[in-house]
């Protein structure tokens, strides 16, 4: 064999070496993807429809990948056992409680079991437990769904269209507003009415403002009511005075009545003198029989003054009388005197008061 023959098995040696090498390396990588050589144990979960769910898809927990799917095997008459593995280094997060549902890594990816749920007070997971599951939707399902949400789309589209014929053709109210010019410039006067009732309305609400802040200023009749105790106990003072003088005039309104009654009634003097007709023409004739006995005594008086005998008498008296009527004068002309000096000195007191300028009293 020559030196040639030699260094070609040299070379095929090494390409073979380097292609089991690769070979090995590629081995542990996929295994280790798949998690075929790390420690872990297999839990189980029953599924009523594993569609699309193969041996090797992943399982997530939490968005992690914590195993893959080891098995798909039919249980009973209308279930399927999937056992899958679990990584011992997440194995104390998931519990005996949680559940296990066939979810999808995107929306045409491949199917996975998908672990979620369970509570810190439940120990954690060990082999052989089975996992409780949620029912999902199937494909056919989904489909349907799908198909009936379809129908309706085009039931609301096919309402839409209608609607839009009416509007156009005028029909109901929006389609009135749309095409008939005289009811859109009612409705057009409607919003301007409203517009302008908005305004009058937030004009009112700052007057109506303005004027509570008016009853809230300081010193105000109303700050005094609602703030001063003295204003108020006055107050609480003159209704008091005020019920007792209505209950005082209640009073007297009952006496009066009470009188009223009695000047109606024919029992007394005063009733009789009012109500009785008799009695009141018994009266008149004896007025009209007094004023002429009082004639007669003026005229038989003023016989006695011209009588010789009884005219001294009577000039005596009446120069009494005009000396007295004298002397009343003068004092009421005095009187009038002492009056008008009180007036003036009273006037000048208050021409001096004026005069003075007034003085603000310091706080």
């Amino acid at each position: 064999m020559g030196a040639g023959d030699n260094k070609r098995s040299v070379i095929v040696g090494i390409f073979v070496f380097l292609a089991i090498v690769i070979l090995v390396a590629g081995i542990f990588i996929l295994g280790g993807k798949q998690k075929r050589f790390g420690d872990s144990i297999e839990v189980t979960a029953l599924f009523d429809d594993v569609t699309g769910l193969k041996k090797g898809n992943n399982v997530i927990f939490s968005g992690v990948k914590v195993g893959v799917v080891k098995s798909i095997a039919i249980s009973g008459e209308k279930q399927v056992a999937v056992s899958f593995s679990i990584e011992e280094s997440a194995v104390p997060y998931i519990h005996k409680n949680a559940f296990a549902k066939i979810g999808s890594e995107s929306i045409i990816g491949n199917r996975t079991i998908v672990v979620y749920g369970g509570s810190e007070a439940s120990p954690a997971i060990e082999t052989g437990d089975i996992l409780k599951t949620e029912a999902q939707l199937s494909t056919e399902q989904m489909m349907k769904t799908l198909q009936e949400s379809n129908q309706n789309l085009l039931a609301i589209t096919n309402d839409v269209k209608g609607l839009s014929a009416n509007l156009a053709k005028g029909e109901g109210m929006a389609g009135a507003l749309l095409t008939d010019e005289k009811l859109a410039n009612n409705f057009r006067t409607i919003v301007a009415n409203l517009e302008r009732t908005t305004a009058s309305s937030s004009r009112a609400a700052q007057a109506l403002t303005q004027f509570s802040n008016k009853l809230n200023t300081e010193g105000g009749l109303a700050d005094e009511l609602l703030t001063d105790t003295t204003v108020y106990n006055r107050l609480k003072s003159t209704m008091a005075q005020l019920q007792q003088t209505m209950t005082t005039a209640s009073a007297i309104t009952g006496k009066l009545n009470a009188t009223t009654d009695k000047l109606n009634s024919p029992n007394n003097a005063l009733g009789v003198l009012l109500n009785d007709e008799d009695f009141a023409l018994d009266l008149q004739l004896t007025m009209q029989n007094l004023e002429a006995g009082t004639d007669k005594l003026d005229a038989n008086m003023e016989s006695l003054q011209h009588s010789i005998l009884l005219n001294g008498f009577f000039r005596r008296k009446a120069k009494r009388e005009a000396k007295q009527k004298e002397r009343e004068q003068q004092k009421q002309e005095r009187l009038q005197k002492l009056e008008e000096k009180r007036s003036q000195k009273k006037q000048q007191n208050q021409n001096k008061s004026a005069a003075q300028p007034a003085q603000t009293p310091i706080k």
